[in-house]
């Protein structure tokens, strides 16, 4: 998974570079920003990987904490140990938490290192017009990639929970997934009006309020805060499960 995140900005850049120029046109695409800087290439990057990769990479991560052990049949030698339950799954969050924070800050930071070897060092444009120099740029970008990871926590407890409630890793993976996507779907549906706030992905791109000259922290703060609620909700789930699951893997 780490080589997976670091080769994805190269492959961007050979795509950007194998692309034929398209024909002129009034308006600015992320991609056309994306090749004006080394910072604007980074946030293409997050923006690329953020709704999809980076939540495999978390779901993986979190889904195979547990579950891998049951599958390979070692779950029940392993908690023959005298260590609490509960103990063993905080212990297993833990390095899964570590591991995906590692991953969601690898991305940006490969990205800016090709991205300025391939377009420069100049100042990060966003979509409305506002510059950031470029050490502003690569701060912000950092800063996005921190909220993405904590945004995450809610995808990554469900992982856990079900994790600690099957025997297959990538159902417990894959199961994740499938409620983000789902929840990406149901958050495009404007019929629904004010019930999309609640919904875990409805705050998955506020970060790029990190793009403006004046940041507005509002949305992020109520993007972690309902990640974080979630989170607590599965995590409970998940301890409280694990800790009344009958142990036969």
């Amino acid at each position: 998974m780490f080589g997976l995140v670091a080769a994805l900005p190269l492959i961007l850049w050979i795509a950007f570079t194998l692309a034929p120029a398209g024909p002129p046109s009034n308006s600015v695409s992320l991609v056309d920003l994306a090749k004006g800087s080394g910072a604007n290439f980074a946030v293409f990057a997050l923006f690329a990987s953020a709704s999809f990769l980076l939540v495999v990479v978390v779901a993986l991560f979190f889904g195979d904490t547990v579950a891998a052990e049951a599958s390979w049949s070692s779950l029940r030698y392993l908690l023959a140990a005298p260590v609490p339950r509960s103990r063993l799954v905080r212990q297993k969050a833990i390095v899964a938490a570590m591991l995906s924070v590692a991953a969601i800050l690898l991305l940006p930071l490969v990205a800016l290192v090709v991205g300025a070897l391939a377009y420069g060092t100049g100042d990060l444009v966003s979509p409305t017009g506002e510059s950031l120099t470029f050490l502003q740029g690569t701060g912000r970008v950092l800063l996005g990639a921190v909220y993405i990871a904590v945004y995450l926590s809610w995808t990554a407890a469900l992982a856990l929970l079900l994790s600690v409630s099957t025997d297959a890793p990538l159902g417990a993976v894959g199961g994740a997934v499938l409620v983000s996507i789902l929840s990406q779907i149901l958050d495009q549906i404007t019929a629904l009006e004010g019930l999309r706030d609640y919904l875990p992905t409805h705050y998955g791109t506020a970060w790029s309020g990190l793009l403006a000259t004046s940041v507005d922290w509002g949305n992020m703060t109520r993007g972690i805060f309902s990640a974080l609620c979630y989170a607590a909700v599965f995590s409970v789930l998940a301890v409280w499960r694990f800790a009344r699951k009958d142990i036969t893997s």
